[in-house]
Formats: structure tokens, sequence, C-alpha cells
């Protein structure tokens, strides 16, 4: 290592004043290049990163507190459905259903009970409920009815047809779901 500065002393030496300048300014060229590729442009780097991660960071936080918002307005919505099966009074499906559509003035063709998916805690009774020959307003009647209905009904499917013999009737098939505690 002594010789190569050694060697680099006796070539500087030997150099005229004005390449001496031109070493040492290109020499300051390299070093501040070096410093800015070897330190700032890497700092630079580790800070834009910083501000995508931040910002990506801000966006989930964002992204959490809407879904607990959505969550809490589920959660407040559930309680309130399972406070009304708890407190609402019980009874059979279909006799419910044939009152409220005598309350609707709308003849019900059939009923057929449909199989439902058990849980640990409510009971699901499902009735498929069949409409001929009904008015728009008769139909929205009596859902309106079943919908608000002290008992807790829920309608899960519905189908409107037009009649081919009369388009102002026409025939409408739903389900209607009933829950019960278990317990």
């Amino acid at each position: 290592m002594k010789q190569l500065w050694a060697r680099l002393r006796t070539l500087i030496a030997g150099l005229s004043p004005r390449e001496r300048g031109l070493m040492t300014v290109a020499g300051g060229i390299t070093l501040v290049l070096l410093g800015y590729l070897m330190v700032v442009r890497p700092v630079l780097a580790a800070q834009r990163s910083a501000e995508l991660r931040v910002a990506a960071a801000e966006d989930q936080l964002l992204a959490v507190r809407r879904l607990r918002t959505d969550l809490d307005e589920v959660q407040a919505r559930l309680s309130s459905v399972e406070q009304r099966i708890g407190r609402g009074p019980r009874g059979n499906i279909f006799t419910l259903l044939e009152t409220l559509a005598g309350r609707s003035a709308v003849k019900v063709e059939s009923m057929e009970p449909q199989t439902s998916l058990s849980s640990e805690r409510y009971r699901e009774t499902k009735v498929e409920v069949v409409l001929k020959s009904v008015t728009l307003g008769q139909a929205v009647n009596y859902l309106h009815q079943i919908e608000s209905a002290e008992q807790v009904l829920s309608v899960k499917s519905l189908r409107i047809r037009t009649r081919r013999d009369d388009s102002k009737l026409l025939d409408v098939t739903f389900t209607v779901s009933s829950f019960e505690p278990l317990s």
C-alpha cells in the first residue's frame, strides 16, 4: 500500500500546476458524485419508501375504520333482530301468512314448506308462497304486511311475472322465513 501511495505522489509531483488543478477538480467531482450515489440517493430512496408505506398504512387504517363502522352497524341490526325474535310472538307461520293474506285481500294459491339450514341458536321455518292473478298493489300490500308483522318474518326470495292472459295481473312466488329460539 505504501508503494502505491509513493507512486501516486511521484505521479502528482510530475504534473504541471494546471494539471494538478484539473485533477483536484475531477477528484472533487468524483467525491461529490460518490457521496451522492452512496449517501444522498439511498437516503432519498428510503424517505420515499417510508412515505409510500405511511400512505399505504393510512389507507389501510381508513379501510379498517370503515369496516369497523360497518361491523358495528351489522351487529346493532343483528342484536335488534335477535331481541325481536326473543320477545316476539310465536306461532304457526302458515296460519299467520293466511291471516295476513286475508288482511291484504289476496288469495294464496299454495304454501309449501321448504328445507332450511339449522343453526345452533335458532330454528328457521321456510315456506314458499304462490299467488296467482294479483295486482301489484295487492302483492306490495301483502309483502308489507309480512315484513311488518310482530312475529319476525323475512322474505328471502321473490319472483314476479306478468300474466299472459292479463298484463295488469301478476303471478308472485316468494319464500318467507320465520325464526324461533331453540332454548
